[in-house]
């Protein structure tokens, strides 16, 4: 009898997976209009082919996007209208694209932007969207680095780093150049972690940390309520505070591989227990966050520990009012605009206000009588010196006024003024004083549009208001000068009168102090600001009427806003921030 034997066969490499010297990537770079893949259009596309370390093949051109240019991206990446009125439609480049893109790895910093527009261009002209694996150097960038060599995983940041021959400019080409420099140096990296292969590549930038494995436990006991939950240390220091409807769900996925952020993943490794405070709706929980995280200023929360380093804009109270960046909100008879996150936009916003009102720049505070020369603003027609006695304090307080309103009110002057001054320099071809202009305009049309919203609620006594709450009854909230004061989940069938009562006379005695948010953080009155403005929130009583100014800031910011999301698509991609 003869007995069969299986031998054991090691496995070759090219076996388990396809090594990544055989691969075939294409790392491409867009520059668009808009950061919106369903309503802005591409301007440029660029994309290198590499293969084992080499460039084989690159694909650039400018595109038509079947529209003008907005001033604010022209300004960005130096395409203009001009450029891109004799460039061919992507109808006619997007065949070409995916002929070279075929069977190759797609790579992209900050891929989910990018294969966005790829993706409806491909919807919109009829091709089904590419199937190819997709890598993002950015992700890769959190997995393999440590904050201590790259403080962010901004292309420019990461291109600094490993001396790519190429600088990221706003540019297709070159931005894909400087990404495909970036990938062979994170490649690099990846293997001393046993990457290897492809597979071993996708499945290495979404796996979780063995510290994320290893501490799963801290979750087995959060219950599935709505709530805050606090992350400590061995000492019971508070490492990192968040909220959430699920406490459960939500801090289970911080030992998931869906936790990608270096920061999380490295608190986690420092984290002992994780305490939670149950609570009686969704806004409690936001608000009560905020309230901790403003106390106790967690070291890997970023947002929200420092509410007391809020800027103002202040329109002094004295003979001949002046505007003045203050750190503190006084009960006086001053105008106040704010707040503002830095001094610096602070800045923008008050040179805004002066581009458009010809209020005194000067900084010494004025008598009614002469006291010194005036000075070169008066000679150019932007001051009425009445520091020299030209303009008289009645003749003045017309512009303070005017000030006064446009902080509060209306801002149509300073729309206009600073938009008509920002199309005559871009005419001159002087985008660089444009796009300071631009900024300021942005910094004062925020922050009022803010400040008129916040006041709309931080002005009435009190407000009690209700909404759905999950699974039958109703939410309320008591809220007082902008303040929540009272939460509650009234139980389905229950009367709402003697509730309503009851919940408003064991609300929070609320005493309001100075200024357009004078009893909470104006993060605070904004989250119960979006949760009043929600589907099927019905108010309940209110002290006053809740009203926004007709021709305040809101009516302008959404042009704004519009403007900017591409440009903070562009900074978060390629390190070059917004102020």
């Amino acid at each position: 009898m003869v007995k069969s034997v299986e031998i054991a066969v090691q496995g070759a490499l090219d076996e388990l997976g396809t090594p990544l010297d055989q691969v075939t990537f294409v790392v491409f770079d867009l520059e668009t209009t808009g950061g919106s893949a369903a309503e802005h259009a591409i301007t440029e596309i660029g994309a290198v082919k590499v293969l084992g370390g080499q460039v084989v093949g690159e694909l650039a051109t400018l595109v038509d996007p079947g529209g003008p240019i907005p001033p604010f991206i022209a300004v960005l990446t130096g395409i203009t209208d001009a450029m891109v009125a004799a460039a061919p439609k992507f109808a006619s480049v997007l065949p070409s694209f995916l002929e070279f893109i075929k069977g190759a790895t797609l790579v992209a910093h900050n891929a989910p932007f990018d294969m966005g527009f790829i993706k409806a261009a491909c919807a919109a002209h009829g091709y089904p969207p590419p199937a190819n694996p997709v890598v993002d150097t950015a992700d890769l960038a959190r997995r393999v680095l440590t904050r201590d060599e790259a403080p962010n995983c901004k292309l420019s940041t990461l291109a600094r780093i490993f001396r790519s021959s190429t600088e990221p400019s706003h540019r297709a080409l070159a931005d894909a150049r400087a990404t495909t420099d970036v990938l062979h140096a994170l490649l690099e990296r990846a293997g001393s972690f046993g990457v290897h292969t492809l597979e071993e590549l996708k499945g290495f930038v979404r796996a979780p940390t063995p510290e994320q494995r290893r501490k799963r436990h801290l979750a087995d006991t959060v219950p599935a309520a709505p709530g805050v939950y606090v992350f400590e240390d061995e000492h019971g220091e508070a490492l990192y505070i968040g909220k959430s409807g699920s406490l459960r769900t939500r801090v289970r996925s911080y030992f998931t591989a869906s936790e990608t952020r270096r920061r999380i993943r490295e608190m986690i490794g420092i984290a002992e227990r994780v305490r939670t405070i149950v609570c009686a709706t969704g806004l409690e929980a936001e608000v009560r966050e905020l309230r901790l995280i403003a106390a106790g200023k967690p070291r890997y929360n970023r947002r929200s520990r420092f509410p007391e380093r809020a800027v103002w804009l202040k329109l002094t109270d004295e003979p001949f009012p002046r505007l003045s960046v203050v750190r503190e909100v006084r009960d006086d008879q001053a105008a106040y605009l704010g707040p503002f996150g830095s001094g610096r936009a602070a800045e923008d916003a008050r040179s805004a206000l002066h581009e458009a009102i010809p209020l005194r720049r000067c900084t010494e505070r004025l008598g009614l009588r002469p006291s010194r020369t005036a000075c070169a603003l008066a000679e150019l027609g932007r001051c009425g010196a009445p520091c020299e006695g030209r303009e008289s304090q009645a003749g003045y307080a017309v512009h303070a006024e005017a000030v006064r309103r446009a902080m509060e009110h209306d801002a149509s002057a300073v729309y206009a003024a600073v938009q008509a001054r920002m199309e005559r320099l871009s005419v001159e071809q002087r985008y660089e004083e444009a796009a300071a202009d631009r900024d300021r305009l942005a910094a004062y049309i925020r922050a009022a549009a803010r400040m008129q919203r916040l006041w709309s609620l931080t002005r009435l006594p009190q407000l009690v208001a209700a909404s759905p709450a999950f699974g039958g009854g109703w939410d309320i909230h008591v809220v007082r000068y902008g303040r929540l004061a009272a939460a509650g989940v009234m139980p389905r069938g229950a009367h709402p009168t003697p509730f309503v009562d009851a919940l408003v006379a064991t609300a929070e005695t609320v005493r309001p102090g100075p200024g357009p948010t004078p009893a909470a953080t104006a993060e605070e009155t904004e989250c119960i600001l979006r949760w009043l403005e929600s589907p099927g929130v019905r108010l309940v009583q209110a002290d006053d009427g809740w009203s926004m100014p007709a021709w305040g800031a809101a009516r302008l910011r959404g042009r704004i806003e519009r403007a900017y999301q591409a440009l903070r698509r562009h900074s978060e991609r390629e390190g070059r921030p917004l102020r």
